[in-house]
């Protein structure tokens, strides 16, 4: 039995996260963690784990959760986890992240479109880019996992063939994608609100949406161009908040390559 720890169960990717490992046969989870809710019941918080979780939420301590758990979810926002990381924790553990801070190798893009420093640049190079249709081996033997994020791997699954065998350019992909509410966080925020989603799709981070250099990275990567440090351009990927509660709608335009058809 793999004991698992969750850091942020208690948010919506959390949440997620605690109902697929509650259904794995080979999985225990031994740590709800919540810095919100340290010390309520996790049923409590959410109602429908009532008869599934008999459990109360703990703190977010990666340190002593390290010495319990056989692997650690961190479901927590961008620069929790590189804040927090270190070597004596991966000696003792395995650590999937959730969110970006191990997803681009180069920690000036980073830097540049999260806006926050990263704290544990010298774990970069080690983590592996979690899509196992792409990386399965690697996955299996990595300490350290950054899990890619939701339009990331709708659109790279979609253009990753595609790129491979070169019959697209890739330098005109247009990325068209809307998603559900929830993929904006359990947070209060006023574009979230029932009246303000509700019949409603919008764009938002026009021009500056995060998870751009995530796909143009790897593209390059899967496309033979092994310096992932090229900072130029080659996608413009849009991101839309849409009137539903969870899910992906992604549209791909591009262009064909001449030369591989």
């Amino acid at each position: 039995m793999i004991k698992a720890g969750i850091i942020g169960a208690t948010g919506y990717a959390g949440n997620e996260l605690v109902r697929l490992l509650l259904g794995h046969k080979d999985a225990q989870i031994v740590w709800y963690g919540s810095r919100s809710y340290t010390g309520e019941d996790y049923a409590k918080v959410y109602r429908n784990m009532f008869r599934l979780v008999d459990a109360k939420c703990m703190d977010d301590n990666i340190e002593a959760l390290a010495k319990e758990a056989d692997v650690i979810f961190t479901a927590t926002p961008q620069g929790y986890c590189a804040s927090v990381l270190n070597e004596n924790i991966l000696s003792e553990t395995k650590v999937i992240d959730l969110s970006a801070d191990y997803r681009i190798k180069d920690v000036n893009i980073y830097e540049e479109w999260y806006k926050i420093e990263h704290k544990s640049q010298e774990l970069i190079k080690e983590a592996v880019y979690g899509l196992c249709e792409i990386n399965r081996e690697k996955i299996k033997h990595t300490r350290l996992l950054a899990n890619p994020g939701c339009y990331t791997t709708c659109s790279i699954l979609t253009a990753y063939p595609l790129v491979k065998e070169g019959l697209i350019d890739p330098d005109t992909l247009i990325i068209d994608a809307k998603s559900g509410t929830s993929g904006a966080g359990r947070g209060a925020k006023l574009d979230n609100l029932y009246c303000e989603v509700n019949e409603n799709i919008k764009a938002y981070g026009v021009l500056t949406h995060r998870h751009t250099p995530e796909i143009e990275e790897q593209l390059r990567l899967r496309q033979g161009c092994k310096n992932y440090f090229h900072a130029a351009s080659c996608t413009h990927e849009q991101g839309h908040s849409s009137n539903r509660l969870r899910g992906y709608d992604g549209k791909l335009y591009i262009r064909r390559n001449p030369r591989g058809i």
